[in-house]
């Protein structure tokens, strides 16, 4: 057979000619040696997974070409074993050269250099074809290289790939023998502006995002620094997605897709539509069956291809019954139902055998995009008003190191939280696992494309003018590929809302602006292209990204030229347990905010409000930190209170206008103290909890501009026999007010209840209890607040006036299915109002934290004889032989420590109050003073105390 090579170097595929259902065919025919595959023809029977036995090294230290590299009879000298998938940084940290950059300060230029984006590097490996592939078409597939890629086997050059988010695919059928060792050599070249990043630093603060790397479009432009990540030395480059060799027989099936239509209001009905393109891959004409099979019944066409044909085929319901779809499963997000998932079966058979098959997974939803009477972008799922929230992802981890239980454990976090929407920012957290794993938790994709920011695409360092057209990206045909080839790899996941163009501006220059239209009218037939995620259809970003107190965020443009109706970035900073702050830096630093904190992003930015970095506005609120364990018990009431009226706010006016709020962010990509919540070891804090308490389906809670009492339903059902019970609180526990008001609550609407009662003589911090119930009295939501007096709103020192309360505690524990499932029950047995306890699972023989760790529930506050309890799951795994152990603490709560059959609590000495001073955090008046080294000589090198991308259940 002739060679089949894929190309990716600025290819775009005519354009489909219009569609046509079942019987008729759209075809394209080309010679055999010309044709380009379009999507991997994956086969799971025949898939070998080449993930071992990688080598890398330097171009510099290389001095034969590929065609030898790339022989058995070559011997590599001195080369690093390579991570696949994986970048060349997170190689040569495995093996050891560099330290684990995302600890301390390992990451500046004295420990690794900047010099590692800007060679090019060998990979090599071999791989024993397996005899079954004889007689059969043999693929080599990457599903993801970064920046660009020239590929050989067994001496022979196959071709390029260009772009970090596209596949290359190469037919090797002539080149490897089944039975027999290939060797396979990929030369992995920088990106063209790789540029210098600027060091985070305390006296340098957090400086301009990216920078000229932007301009090389389809890669991770995060990597030149932003004001969440360090520049990372490799700019990710590196085989970061998996690389596989199959087998097929001579015609494969490309681009399938499978649409779906509800005829809203009816949900009881759904119709399909399948297509795919079937490739003849050979010189010699094939004759076949196209075939489709789910659980509706099977379909099928007969096919006849010349030498090198592509056609597209297409099925739709009106010719094809089985795709006409009674009581569907449909496909809900987070909070509004099941997120229910269908696979569809392709196959093309040649001769009574499967030339090739593809299972595509799919959801039947019908998505809209406005609301009857408003302009504002507006989404609607199978008819119910849906009001987006959730986070920004900047990237799912800085180095790409992303395992799918990683990912699960990140996108379950959201699950949690009570959130249904992940926007993937810049497209820079673009893998098959993301996708797949937000499909299964019901979490909806703001997709973007891969431009930031026209200003974040130059700085002063290549002499760029911020207003330069040049600044967009250069190379236009290799960027629409990725674009055409992103459409293509993903539209099939339900859980993909809608595409959007560039962050913060329009796509640029022009001919890809037009050119990601034109893509989108040929390939999306239903989805919603938004271009930019700054303007339109009331969609606005701009932050602000600081902390700020909770009634700010009440306050917003909701009407005239911007209003603020689909919120997509909105942020506050986020600080991680004592425990996981002392994980991601040596303890030399726990207790001065140097340039330590500075690397990891607690510095002067867009984190800082008004000049004023967040430790000034922790002190001015809560008081002067004597030491770490105190700086972090304070931060966890701040951040709880101001994720959760990051939502409130919102919700307060609910579809009148706001339709959507995303938090930037809401995923770490690095050990943060900004913007996440979880850290990135994977621990969830406050801000999760906050965020959870706010984004309930049916919510109560207390509006912290007027004071109102405020129930939000989020269902498509109006809620009658509601009853709200508020209570008031004086600091030492005595109850100063106490009422109920009835509540009707229309479906998806906020209801406004009316003020709320505060008498006169109320202790300067005081207690509001809100506690909603439904007509049978069963609770259905309750809410926590934490009040200053109107007259010194901003001082809440007098919380460190309360006493102490001694919680009782009771874990029950029952594992299942490998996992370690607990139930804690903390009561509250004394008349003093427990605030915010928080508890954390460890391992009983070492005190090491347990991660991933999912509560249902944390930083619970307890009225004097209430009780909670909180489900706790971790995988077994990750306990070994050792007992489960809870530690609590908070901010005002004790315990005795106790043993259960099969399990113990105990208090956290560390994180309690008071203790010796060991510097001072957070002093108002002293904090310019603070910060070790300014902007001096980095720390030394220093080794994290474990990995830090630990295993998932």
């Amino acid at each position: 057979m002739k060679s089949l090579r894929r190309l990716a170097a600025g290819f775009i595929f005519p354009a489909a000619l219009a569609a046509v259902c079942f019987g008729l065919i759209t075809s394209c025919c080309m010679p055999a040696s010309k044709m380009v595959a379009q999507s991997a023809p994956v086969e799971q029977a025949n898939v070998v997974t080449l993930s071992a036995g990688w080598e890398l090294q330097d171009i510099g230290k290389v001095t034969e070409p590929g065609e030898q590299i790339s022989t058995a009879a070559y011997a590599p000298s001195k080369w690093f074993k390579a991570t696949v998938p994986g970048t060349v940084l997170t190689s040569l940290v495995n093996d050891g050269v560099y330290p684990e950059p995302l600890y301390g300060e390992n990451n500046r230029t004295n420990i690794i250099p900047e010099s590692l984006c800007r060679t090019s590097y060998w990979y090599r490996t071999k791989v024993n074809v397996p005899g079954n592939f004889d007689g059969k078409q043999i693929w080599l597939n990457f599903d993801g290289i970064n920046y660009t890629a020239e590929i050989w086997v067994n001496g022979h050059n196959l071709g390029n790939i260009r772009g970090a988010f596209v596949r290359g695919i190469f037919n090797v059928t002539q080149f490897v023998k089944p039975g027999e060792t290939a060797v396979v050599a990929v030369l992995i070249q920088p990106p063209l502006h790789p540029g210098t990043p600027l060091e985070q630093t305390v006296a340098n603060g957090t400086g301009a995002n990216g920078g000229i790397l932007s301009q090389d479009g389809p890669t991770f432009i995060c990597t030149l620094g932003w004001d969440w990540i360090p520049g990372i030395r490799d700019r990710d480059m590196g085989i970061w997605q998996k690389v596989t060799l199959a087998a097929t027989g001579p015609v494969v099936v490309e681009n399938p897709l499978v649409t779906s239509h509800l005829p809203l209001p009816r949900t009881d009905v759904a119709d399909l539509t399948v297509e795919a393109t079937v490739h003849n891959v050979t010189d010699a004409p094939q004759t076949g069956e196209l075939k489709g099979a789910f659980e509706n019944g099977n379909f099928s066409a007969n096919v006849t291809l010349q030498p090198g044909e592509s056609k597209l085929v297409k099925f739709t319901s009106t010719d094809t019954p089985q795709l006409h779809v009674a009581n569907p499963r449909l496909w809900w997000p987070n909070g509004y139902g099941k997120p229910e998932l269908y696979s569809m079966h392709l196959s093309f058979d040649v001769a009574g055998a499967a030339s090739n098959s593809r299972d595509v997974g799919f959801g039947i939803r019908e998505i809209t995009y406005a609301l009857p009477g408003s302009d504002n972008l507006a989404l609607s799922v199978n008819g119910v008003p849906i009001m987006c929230k959730g986070g920004d992802w900047g990237m799912d981890e800085a180095m790409k190191r992303i395992p799918r239980e990683r990912l699960e454990a990140q996108i379950r976090f959201h699950q949690l939280a009570n959130v249904n929407m992940i926007r993937n920012w810049v497209g820079q957290s673009t893998g098959e696992d993301f996708y797949d794993l937000c499909d299964r938790y019901g979490i909806m994709i703001w997709d973007e494309f891969f431009e930031p920011n026209p200003s974040d695409s130059g700085r002063t360092e290549a002499g760029l003018n911020r207003n330069d057209d040049s600044l967009d990206v250069r190379d236009v045909p290799l960027y629409l590929a990725n674009v055409r080839e992103k459409v293509l790899r993903y539209r099939n996941h339900p859980s993909i809302a809608l595409w959007c163009g560039r962050n913060e501006g329009d796509p640029g220059p022009a001919a890809a602006a037009e050119g990601i239209k034109q893509i989108m009218a040929e390939l999306e037939p239903v989805r919603l292209y938004h271009p930019n995620s700054n303007d339109g259809a009331g969609v606005r970003s701009g932050g602000p990204y600081a902390w700020r107190v909770p009634q700010d965020y009440y306050t917003f443009p909701m009407t005239g030229a911007r209003p603020e109706a689909f919120k997509t970035e909105l942020g506050s900073v986020s600080i991680p347990t004592l425990e996981a702050v002392k994980a991601m830096m040596p303890e030399k630093d726990w207790n001065t905010i140097n340039d330590d904190w500075a690397e990891h992003d607690l510095c002067f930015g867009a984190q800082s409000s008004r000049g004023r970095l967040f430790q000034d506005l922790l002190a001015q609120r809560y008081g002067v930190s004597a030491n770490l364990a105190e700086f972090v018990r304070k931060s966890q009431l701040a951040c709880y209170e101001s994720y959760r009226a990051m939502y409130e706010g919102r919700f307060a006016h609910l579809f009148s206008p706001c339709t959507g709020v995303l938090t930037w962010m809401s995923n770490p990509s690095q050990p943060s103290f900004v913007w996440q919540y979880y850290s990135y070891d994977l621990e969830p804090l406050a801000s999760l909890y906050g965020t959870q308490k706010a984004c309930e389906p049916v919510h109560v809670m207390m509006n912290q501009a007027t004071f109102n009492l405020m129930v939000v339903n989020n269902t498509p059902a109006s809620l009658a026999g509601l009853t709200a019970h508020v209570r008031v609180f004086n600091l030492d526990g005595a109850l100063k007010s106490d009422h109920t008001v009835n509540v009707i609550a229309p479906a998806s609407a906020v209801t406004d209840a009316g003020a709320i009662d505060f008498p006169e003589d109320l202790s300067p911090v005081h207690f509001v209890k809100l506690e909603l119930r439904d007509a049978a009295a069963k609770l259905v939501s309750d809410n926590f607040y934490w009040r200053a007096l109107p007259t010194n709103s901003v001082d809440y020192t007098s919380l460190d006036k309360i006493a102490t309360a001694q919680l009782d505690a009771k874990i029950t524990r029952h594992d299942a299915g490998g996992k370690c499932l607990l139930d804690v029950t903390l009561s509250n047995p004394t008349q003093v109002i427990a605030v915010m306890a928080h508890i954390q699972l460890r391992r009983a023989d070492t005190g090491a934290r347990v991660l991933p760790v999912y509560y249902s529930e944390n930083f619970v506050s307890l009225l004097p004889g209430e009780s909670r309890t909180i489900t706790v799951e971790a995988g077994a795994k990750n306990l070994g032989n050792a007992q489960p152990l809870v530690m609590l603490d908070g901010w005002n709560v004790t315990v005795k420590n106790q043993t259960f059959p099969g399990a113990s609590i105990a208090l956290n000495i560390d994180a309690q109050p008071g203790g010796e001073p060991r510097g001072v955090i957070g002093d108002p008046t002293a904090v310019r003073a603070i910060g070790g080294r300014r902007g001096g000589a980095p720390a030394p090198a220093a080794q994290p105390p474990a990995s830090p991308v630990p295993a998932a259940p």
